[in-house]
């Protein structure tokens, strides 16, 4: 465990650490009854025509089985591979569930409308009550890193082991079909789903089955859970992960209508872990049952025999993933700044040269604007602002200099002046939660215009009136390219109203392909600059700085 200071102990680990899974009662409903159905029908069926018939399967005779026959070296060292990296996202992607601990089928997130939270708290409604307050801690034991409000250092461990995990799942793929090895996970009979359910019949009624010897074939039912796994529930995590992206959502919203939505998209991810973790569960406890040691040395040694070797090696292997895990604890409290730039590195490239690109095209109507939209971030506490509030920012004017021919002190009024735009758009928060509302304000293109950038101007600087989560001012960097993108505006009008205090008044961001932490609110003023090196510790924003969160969230 990690020994914090006074400040970061605060911050990570709270005093109230209670931890409680609260499902809506409909839903569990449907999940208890998608359980016993099968269980009732496979019991029924048994009672009143006892168990079916089930060939003998010669156990140990090559050739008795069609198809190939025993575990090559690629697939038993890709079977080490995917478990390593499928443990770390789901250590990973516990961490970013538990800042915000609860999923919807709807995309307007109101609190009171998620089908399943992992908080005993109920959102109060007699105070602010934002998205950071309703994180949640989470023990390093189950999660990488834990703690509370850690998500930027998850994200990292996520995007890192979710490359490591595609390319194993593409070249493991590739390599069933060059060897013929597919034949072990697709069915390729009509039969097989009978035969699948006649297994079931006996599991379900604690009998086991004629097993196969799995050296030379699988029975049918694990060839359907193992193809399952491989061909649908793997595609499925990847693709519902790319529909969170704002990028990809705001500028083809039907991608994420193919899952129901973002948010369903998002529970979907998860029903997605709770599908690994039943498989692995069902998968160990066969495996056990059906003969230990001679199934190690199936997939270990790639031999069929008794020898304990295969066991020991295996042993071996879990314990050098769950030593990963200690490694990646560590790395997370001592060197998180390295593990921000290696996943930096791979991450920001791709992303320029892809999500980035993605011109966001999204509308939406009066009538979809949700109804609760998440209040985040700490309100400002210097008395400046608190003086421009009281006198409903008459007397605030936004300075824009730095880099810059022409430099500009502008009023409410003077923006308001200048041409404007309002779109209804689809807001991303890194913690997970999204609201659709309507902004209104000035294009900063048309701001850019108006100062003239310097030809070494390629970043633009936003302070805040506020502050991080550790104190001190909150500034956020954009890249002059991309605050100059359709729809990147400064906001001063929310759903039709003057811009509310806690939603950012004066003036708040609007970069619509990005993350919500990059659309700074309570804007004071702008700078056009050479580099987001030059402000902060460099790293492009406070959260960058303080959190580790990402310089260019395009997901």
């Amino acid at each position: 465990m990690i020994a914090f200071d006074a400040a970061h102990r605060a911050v990570h680990y709270p005093p109230d650490r209670r931890f409680r899974i609260w499902i809506r009662p409909s839903v569990l409903i449907i999940l208890i009854l998608c359980v016993l159905i099968p269980l009732i029908l496979a019991w029924g069926e048994n009672f009143l025509y006892g168990l079916p018939a089930m060939a003998q399967i010669p156990q140990l005779r090559e050739g008795s089985m069609g198809g190939p026959h025993g575990f090559p070296g690629w697939i038993r060292w890709f079977h080490f591979f995917n478990f390593f990296f499928l443990a770390m996202l789901a250590r990973s992607g516990l961490s970013i569930l538990m800042d915000h601990p609860r999923l919807y089928f709807n995309d307007d997130c109101t609190p009171g409308s998620e089908w399943i939270r992992f908080t005993p708290l109920c959102v109060p409604t007699d105070r602010i009550w934002t998205a950071k307050d309703d994180a949640r801690y989470i023990s390093p034991i189950f999660a990488c890193p834990g703690y509370r409000h850690t998500v930027g250092v998850a994200r990292s461990w996520h995007f890192i082991d979710v490359y490591g995990f595609i390319i194993v799942g593409i070249c493991f793929v590739i390599g069933l079909f060059i060897t013929g090895q597919w034949q072990r996970l697709i069915p390729t009979s009509w039969n097989v789903p009978v035969q699948a359910w006649y297994t079931f019949v006996h599991y379900a009624n604690f009998h086991l089955p004629p097993e196969p010897d799995g050296f030379y074939g699988y029975n049918a039912l694990q060839q359907i859970a193992y193809a399952s796994t491989v061909f649908v529930m793997a595609p499925i995590s990847i693709l519902t992960g790319l529909a969170m992206s704002p990028a990809v959502v705001n500028h083809a919203p039907w991608y994420a209508r193919l899952f129901g939505g973002r948010q369903t998209a998002r529970s979907i991810h998860f029903m997605m872990f709770c599908g690994y973790i039943a498989f692995i569960i069902v998968h160990v406890t066969l495996i056990v049952m059906t003969g230990f040691r001679r199934n190690m040395n199936h997939i270990v040694m790639g031999t069929d025999n008794l020898k304990p070797i295969g066991m020991i090696l295996g042993f071996v292997g879990i314990a050098v993933v769950i030593a990963s895990w200690f490694v990646a604890h560590y790395v997370s409290w001592k060197s998180p700044r390295a593990l921000q730039h290696a996943q930096r590195a791979v991450s920001l490239p791709l992303f320029r040269a892809t999500l980035n690109r993605f011109a966001p095209a999204q509308r939406y109507r009066r009538d979809q604007i949700s109804p609760h939209f998440w209040p985040n971030g700490k309100m400002p506490t210097s008395e400046k602002w608190k003086s421009l509030e009281a006198g409903d920012f008459r007397d605030y004017r936004l300075k824009i200099g730095g880099l810059v021919e022409e430099p500009l002190e502008l009023s409410l009024a003077d923006l308001k002046n200048l041409p404007m735009t309002s779109c209804i758009t689809m807001h991303h928060c890194i913690q997970g939660w999204t609201g659709i509302a309507e902004w209104r304000g000035v294009l900063m293109k048309e701001l850019s215009e108006l100062v003239k950038p310097k030809p070494n101007a390629q970043t633009v600087a936003f302070y805040s009136f506020g502050e991080g989560l550790y104190g001190g001012t909150y500034y956020e960097t954009q890249q002059l390219a991309d605050v100059l993108q359709p729809e990147c505006m400064l906001a001063f009008e929310m759903n039709g109203q003057p811009l509310p205090s806690v939603y950012g008044a004066p003036l708040r961001l609007r970069v619509e392909n990005q993350l919500g932490y990059k659309m700074i609110k309570w804007i004071e003023r702008i700078d056009f600059i050479a580099s987001e090196k030059q402000v902060g510790e460099g790293e492009g924003g406070k959260n960058e700085d303080d959190e580790y969160f990402d310089l260019l969230p395009n997901i």
